[in-house]
């Protein structure tokens, strides 16, 4: 018959919350009491849950806010694959402002014999969230990684794309085509990759001697639409956005006045999903690394799985512009494609 956990707490002479601490791997059990209790595991040939998930390597929480943005299904595509391939089972936790909190995923999670914990545009993001969490999670020396952004007084590593340099190029790309009033629509500026991107704007605008104009929204195609309405109540003839989502809503916008993209309003993103090429026009988006951000997260994460010890700093990636349809000449401007000026009142092709 299979021993409970009665039997296995009467042969080592410990308590049956003892023994369920240690096969769920949990703290608070001195070694020579683990190593009693191990014992009369094996003694009984018991195996637990828990120590089937010891024959693997574990499982990895992976906190992402929605799914309703294409991006985070693709971090979370590609940090399944990475982390299967070291034999490790990663658990979806999608931790929406009505739903379950991280706080409670994060209990549950624990529950079941968490190795590592991922967090992606979280409360992280937020510089005005309770990181108490996290607090708690490092002080128990559970493995963390942070993805688009930092806590500060939490001592986990961090991956990011240069949300500072995203803008920057975009800015310099609609300036190249003739824009002059180049809008930005962002999300709140209370998350950080928001702030930076804030900065590589107003950098690249200042430095090209141009007014900034902002408007902050919600990452969705609603809020890319009414904070859109507004850039375009003050004159723009170009849109920078703060997801692909709100691109879209952008697009929608300039629809609403009888504007067409690109010929009278040109329009980027920032993720750039693979269905953008589908989309009319196709949207010119500045893409985020994925595959090398969430490479270097897993391979931070497993250092700390196995103890390896390597100084904590955050790992910065650059992301690509992929220009396509949205953006193009503003209606009248000059350009020297060659050796020679070609004036142009209608968007050029790309």
């Amino acid at each position: 018959m299979t021993p409970r956990l009665r039997d296995i707490a009467r042969h080592a002479g410990v308590s049956e919350a003892t023994v369920s601490r240690v096969v769920n791997n949990k703290p608070g059990v001195n070694e020579t009491t683990r190593r009693n209790v191990l014992a009369a595991i094996a003694e009984f040939r018991y195996e637990s849950a828990g120590l089937r998930r010891a024959d693997r390597a574990g499982l990895v929480g992976l906190l992402i806010p929605e799914l309703g943005n294409p991006i985070f299904p693709a971090f979370a595509q590609v940090f399944t694959g990475l982390l299967a391939a070291q034999r490790f089972t990663t658990v979806l936790c999608t931790a929406t402002v009505d739903g379950v909190s991280e706080e409670e995923y994060v209990d549950m999670l624990l529950d079941h014999g968490l190795s590592g914990l991922i967090v992606v545009s979280g409360k992280n993001a937020d510089t005005t969230a309770d990181h108490s969490l996290y607090r708690g999670l490092a002080g128990r020396r559970l493995p963390m990684v942070f993805l688009n952004g930092s806590v500060t007084d939490v001592d986990s590593p961090v991956v990011s794309t240069d949300d500072a340099h995203a803008a920057n190029i975009a800015v310099r790309h609609l300036a190249g085509l003739g824009h002059e009033a180049i809008g930005c629509a962002v999300g709140s500026s209370r998350y950080v990759p928001v702030q930076r991107r804030l900065q590589g704007y107003h950098q690249a605008m200042h430095e090209l001697g141009l007014v900034p104009m902002v408007c902050e929204s919600e990452f969705t195609v609603e809020g890319g639409e009414a904070a859109s309405h507004q850039l375009l109540d003050r004159g723009v003839t170009a849109i920078i956005t703060a997801s692909d989502l709100m691109a879209l809503g952008a697009i929608r916008a300039a629809g609403e006045r009888g504007l067409r993209v690109p010929a009278d309003v040109s329009v980027v993103g920032y993720d750039d999903n693979m269905l953008l090429n589908f989309t009319d026009p196709a949207l010119t988006s500045v893409r985020q690394p994925l595959s090398a951000m969430c490479t270097a997260a897993v391979s931070a994460l497993i250092d700390q799985i196995n103890g390896v010890q390597r100084p904590t700093h955050e790992l910065v990636f650059r992301g690509e512009l992929i220009v396509r349809a949205s953006t193009a000449l503003r209606r009248g401007s000059w350009v020297q494609p060659s050796n020679q000026m070609l004036r142009t009142t209608e968007p050029i092709s790309k």
